[in-house]
């Protein structure tokens, strides 16, 4: 008999305790913080893009002439030795001007310049009819840049002196439990509300590139003019502005298509009506 009052004395000791410790507000069974060096996890780094320059990919540095004829498709510089269209920087070495355009392969390497300039180029590099100049083109490529990531303010250094610190109401004794029947509404987190952002569709069974770019333009009223042109025949385009280096140019691309079969025909279609090179692009 003794024994089992000693027991059920230890219990309610025990139960005692459990209850003080909820009732300050702690979990008596919570994990202690571990000093063994575990982490919150990081948010992800936020990056931007940028232009970069790739001699490797694409670099000539030799005359280049405009014949003084106007051209189609916007800024573009024209090489015998091209094998893929290139976004490219086109530089005048004497003038010093620079303008972001389109690379193409010439079809024949003809005497004289190496490099073939249209019309739109021509006037962005200060070029005149009939006259080579010295020009410098570097193939470009958009590479994602990391943003610095600001240091994690202390929570502590924000409180102003003399602030009243932030008390935490813990519930009075004997106050009544939730009712365990009806279960808790479950809180959304912030970012599971935000909406995923639509990415662009892929051609099913291509290399991804589902757009065609027409060209590239110094001047914003003629990528809006070319523009209006492939949306008169039908297909989607749209004109976009970008900047480089403290360059602004407009580009001008059409679609997106939904396979492999609709760009190549949508490519068709852009050269039929004398954007001669026009290529697939992924964005």
């Amino acid at each position: 008999m003794f024994g089992r009052h000693i027991g059920r004395i230890v219990l309610i000791m025990g139960t005692g305790l459990v209850l003080a410790g909820c009732e300050a507000g702690k979990n008596p069974f919570a994990r202690a913080p571990s000093d063994s060096g575990e982490a919150a996890v990081a948010a992800p780094a936020r990056s931007t893009e940028r232009d970069v320059e790739k001699p490797d990919v694409f670099s000539a540095t030799d005359q280049g002439l405009w014949d003084g004829r106007p051209s189609l498709g916007g800024v573009w510089v024209a090489h015998a030795d091209v094998k893929d269209p290139e976004r490219v920087m086109i530089r005048n070495a004497a003038t010093g001007k620079s303008v972001i355009g389109a690379l193409f392969r010439r079809e024949r390497d003809n005497p004289g310049p190496k490099l073939q300039v249209s019309s739109d180029a021509a006037e962005a590099l200060g070029m005149l009819a009939g006259q080579p100049v010295s020009l410098s083109v570097v193939a470009l490529r958009r590479e994602a840049v990391p943003e610095p990531v600001a240091a994690a303010a202390d929570p502590a250094a924000e409180t102003p002196p003399g602030a009243p610190e932030t008390i935490t109401a813990t519930p009075l004794a004997g106050a009544a439990a939730p009712d365990a029947k009806t279960p808790a509404k479950a809180t959304a987190p912030a970012a599971a509300a935000a909406a995923p952002v639509a990415a662009a569709a892929a051609p099913k069974g291509g290399s991804g590139r589902a757009f065609v770019q027409i060209g590239i333009f110094s001047v914003e009223a003629n990528a809006k003019r070319a523009a209006d042109q492939i949306r008169a025949a039908g297909p989607a385009a749209e004109v976009r502005k970008e900047e480089s280096q403290g360059k602004t140019f407009w580009r001008v691309v059409a679609g997106p298509a939904g396979s492999a079969a609709e760009r190549e025909a949508l490519v068709k279609k852009i050269k039929g009506l004398g954007y001669a090179d026009a290529y697939a692009v992924s964005n």
